[in-house]
């Protein structure tokens, strides 16, 4: 199998390409449009093709290239079916297995940051979203986001995990890219070393954070599978710009 972890910096997303050799069929897990050149630039040197796109959540701060990687490949776009999204080929769901090829993925719905949010298991790793960061976890202030939920989320979900399992986050801002479940388990400084409920909703209603910049825009583009809203102010359009060189790891 073939495995890449991308970096798009401006929203500091990380997309992960899964590819199945025997097949030749490749997935991306939460493609951001700025980095669509990039993406189908090192999906064609590997020698693949793009089948589907799937994205964890409908995301607030950055566009999924999903519909415009549809549009010029004919990949399928996966989401999770509890959003209703009328532009998704395939709704995702937990207890059903996801089949691309050889690539075989478990959802796992994992509400509370989004009531929406999904994390995928594959193989010996979880792509975990924004519902586990590395040492921190995505705010639970908007979308229908809930501390008490997230909270069930990590705990009686993800950190039932093995312990070895890697964990892969839909972002970290202080360029650190793996961890494991035990590491988040004994380090994570919202949900880990066994933080009661009380606590973990104390943090949560403190963090004090201020109102995300791009989600006017982004979540409703988002519900589209990736729509560039065409008011989108000048100080904000370098979040739909397509980059034809963007970081990459």
């Amino acid at each position: 199998m073939i495995f890449r972890q991308l970096i798009e910096p401006i929203s500091n997303t990380y997309t992960y390409l899964l590819g199945c050799e025997e097949t030749g069929q490749a997935v991306l897990v939460d493609p951001v449009i700025n980095s669509i050149d990039r993406d189908l630039g090192e999906i064609a040197r590997l020698g693949m093709k793009l089948a589907y796109t799937i994205d964890t959540h409908i995301h607030a701060d950055h566009i999924t290239s999903a519909l415009e990687l549809k549009k010029r490949v004919g990949s399928r776009i996966a989401a999770p079916a509890i959003d209703n999204l009328e532009c998704a080929d395939v709704g995702i769901e937990e207890g059903k297995p996801f089949q691309v090829g050889g690539i075989n993925i478990d959802p796992l719905h994992t509400p509370g940051h989004t009531d929406g949010h999904f994390a995928y298991v594959w193989q010996d790793r979880i792509f975990s979203g924004d519902a586990l960061l590395i040492e921190g976890c995505g705010r639970t202030d908007f979308q229908n986001g809930d501390a008490d939920t997230l909270y069930r989320s990590v705990t009686e979900k993800l950190f039932t995990l093995p312990e070895d399992y890697l964990v892969y986050p839909a972002h970290d801002y202080k360029q650190r890219r793996v961890s494991t479940i035990g590491q988040e388990k004994d380090r994570n400084e919202r949900l880990g070393q066994q933080k009661t409920l009380e606590e973990f909703r104390e943090i949560m209603a403190n963090l004090n954070l201020p109102y995300p910049k791009f989600i006017d825009y982004a979540v409703p583009g988002n519900r589209k599978c990736g729509v560039c809203p065409q008011n989108l102010p000048d100080a904000l359009k370098e979040y739909c710009e397509q980059m034809t060189q963007s970081l990459q790891g």
